[in-house]
């Protein structure tokens, strides 16, 4: 069995990172990495651009919004991501459908404990949704509302406890469409780019794939991005069951290599890189790189997860050199790009980084970006 070290892992960052900065646009760049993280709006934009050769917050609009090639979807997790249009169907089949019915069961059961609200009233009013939006073409949830005042409706949670609360039926049952493939988070946002109020349409239709076959599909994309990594690397990044996750490592004769952590997976045709140059990166909070991998000891050390984590496991904006995570960075209220490295990386390492910032705060342009989910180096240096 080949033996894989860290820095040879390291190694492959670098060259990865390397061929998405020579990438010929916005959609090949997100193909480098599967996915692009969500959840955080402005991760969109900032992972984009980290990786751009010539990085604009127009190019990425442009993808998302003109040339919709790229498409914001719940996937593997139940997290949103974006994605290239031709991942959308296994994306969907391999991680949306199970999660989508999982939700399904689990609103039907707070909706009519929160009101009279039983799976005929939930299937009119998403039919209503649908003739809806068949003629609006787009709305946001609040426009959707004045059509289909069901949508304006509360729900009680957890009623007679100290945790009931309210919340408008539109935030769930539109989430959960959008799951189940009916409708699409579409067009330009109320704001900003860093915004997340975004409109709903109706999704176009995809092709049916066994979920077996997307899986496999899934995964050999994930191995090309990320590889090598272990069956629990995978299992975490996907969301999926351990079967699963076997089936398709299996299915793409996945080959066993030794990593310091135990067996770890690689494609059959995956190639030795070249030796990188040296390189350095500004990733923003919850970026696919440092969110590859459940396994994460090999290109980030130990001490710096409790400046760069939060408490549920969301990593903050990141400093990069040569594979390895070195520090972290932050926009203050002027839009002032700060950094501190947790790691003595030496003078080489401290000028390429600066070199990076001066990059960032250039093409930001004084955009302030505070990450949804703080972490406390991000929170110190902005204080």
């Amino acid at each position: 069995m080949e033996r894989i070290t860290a820095e040879q892992r390291r190694a492959r960052l670098g060259v990865r990172h390397a061929l998405a900065r020579k990438a010929a646009g916005v959609e090949q760049v997100v193909e480098s990495v599967v996915a692009l993280h969500a959840t955080d709006p402005a991760t969109v934009f900032l992972s984009a651009g980290a990786r751009l050769g010539l990085p604009t917050v127009a190019a990425v609009e442009k993808a998302l919004y003109t040339d919709r090639t790229l498409v914001r979807m719940t996937g593997m997790r139940r997290t949103v991501f974006v994605v290239p249009e031709a991942l959308v169907p296994v994306v969907h089949h391999s991680s949306a459908v199970a999660i989508a019915a999982r939700e399904r069961r689990g609103l039907v059961k707070h909706f009519a404990e929160g009101g009279p609200y039983d799976e005929e009233w939930i299937a009119t009013t998403e039919a209503a949704v649908v003739t809806a939006l068949g003629e609006l073409g787009e709305a946001a949830a609040t426009e959707l509302g004045a059509v289909v005042p069901e949508l304006r409706r509360q729900i009680v949670y957890a009623p007679g406890t100290s945790q009931e609360t309210r919340q408008g039926v539109a935030t769930r049952l539109l989430t959960l469409m959008a799951m189940d493939g009916t409708l699409v988070r579409r067009g330009r946002p109320a704001g900003s780019w860093i915004s997340g109020q975004h409109k709903w349409a109706l999704a176009a239709p995809m092709p049916d794939l066994p979920a077996a076959e997307a899986q496999t599909a899934l995964v050999e994309r994930w191995l090309r991005a990320f590889g090598p990594g272990t069956e629990a690397d995978v299992k975490w990044w996907t969301g999926w069951t351990l079967g699963d996750t076997r089936r398709a490592l299996k299915a793409l004769d996945a080959v066993r290599v030794e990593l310091d952590e135990g067996t770890g997976y690689v494609l059959p045709d995956d190639p030795t890189p070249p030796s990188p140059e040296p390189w350095a990166a500004l990733l923003p909070a919850l970026d696919p790189t440092p969110m590859g991998w459940q396994g994460r000891d090999w290109y980030l050390p130990q001490e710096h997860r409790a400046d760069l984590f939060d408490r549920s496991g969301n990593v903050g904006p990141t400093v990069w050199w040569n594979g390895q995570v070195v520090g972290g960075w932050a926009t203050r209220a002027d839009g002032e790009i700060v950094w501190r490295l947790l790691s003595d990386v030496g003078a080489e390492a401290r000028s390429a980084v600066e070199s990076e910032a001066a990059g960032l705060a250039a093409w930001l342009a004084g955009a302030k970006v505070t990450p949804r989910f703080r972490t406390p180096l991000e929170r110190a240096l902005t204080a």
